[in-house]
């Protein structure tokens, strides 16, 4: 690693350790809709009551239910509808999920832009997740959607230090390998913390192990084919990345060359899912 970027990854685990750096806390509105989503007595209105108090969250819930990657054939003009078509579970992840775009901000109009830069490509990959979940793994789709909204959870107390230690971390470069360095182990620590399922806790680092070996498809396999896909054809350094040595793709049974028709398939299928969230 390089040597700032080692110094810097140092300084933040001493600051979590000294409780000098935070991490991020689930949103109450998280926490209100998981606590009906877990309780085997609730109903669909029971979490149109904790949703329905947030406005924004309503709104992003029923653009979803209307995404060309939900389809119906009536449009939904209001939340009710939308737990009908999607689901109590579905509903009640994507809402999990969705309230946390609030951490996702920044007092630093450079930090800002790069923070609010993660969340969009989380929410695209989440998209993608949904339909690759849908489409080759017997898995759920609502705890696809969730795995890749929160899979880089864990940079946001690596922007948070940055934003309180601009002269540490005024580097790019060095933030960006950071973010995908430390950030991993931080998000399975915050993932843990927030008492996320077994499944998904170790999403945050087992979706980077391109080589990772596992006797079955887990959600981290969803959320590595999904987010190598939406860097194809950029400039990120993940865009280079030889899909033939990610394990990943076999798991999913998938052509890491997505030249088959079922390949190409689904890639139009994820093209337009990039939008659901977003």
């Amino acid at each position: 690693m390089n040597p700032l970027a080692a110094q810097a990854r140092t300084d933040i685990l001493s600051a979590i350790d000294n409780d000098e750096l935070v991490l991020p806390s689930l949103p109450e509105i998280a926490l209100q809709v998981r606590e009906v989503a877990e309780d085997p007595d609730a109903g669909v209105m029971d979490l149109h009551k904790v949703i329905g108090n947030d406005v924004a969250l309503t709104a992003r819930i029923i653009k979803v239910a209307n995404s060309p990657t939900m389809r119906g054939a009536q449009e939904i003009t209001n939340l009710q509808m939308a737990l009908s078509r999607l689901g109590l579970q579905f509903t009640a992840s994507l809402a999990m999920g969705l309230a946390m775009e609030q951490m996702f901000q920044a007092k630093s109009k450079e930090i800002d832009r790069r923070i609010r830069e993660v969340w969009s490509r989380s929410s695209e990959i989440a998209g993608m997740c949904n339909v690759l979940c849908k489409f080759r793994t017997d898995l759920q789709p609502d705890q696809a959607t969730l795995a890749g909204l929160v899979h880089n959870i864990g940079s946001l107390p690596i922007f948070k230090y940055a934003e309180e230690n601009p002269d540490a971390l005024n580097n790019p470069f060095v933030l960006d390998m950071l973010v995908y360095d430390l950030g991993a182990e931080l998000g399975d620590k915050i993932l843990s913390t927030w008492e996320f399922s077994p499944e998904l806790v170790h999403v945050p680092s087992e979706h980077l192990d391109f080589t990772r070996e596992s006797d079955s498809v887990g959600y981290a396999d969803i959320v590595t084919v999904a987010m190598l896909q939406s860097y194809m054809g950029g400039n990120h350094p993940f865009a280079n990345v030889d899909y033939n040595t990610v394990t990943a793709f076999a798991r999913l049974g998938l052509d890491p060359n997505m030249e088959d028709a079922e390949g190409e398939d689904i890639s139009a299928e994820m093209e337009a899912a990039m939008a659901m969230l977003t």
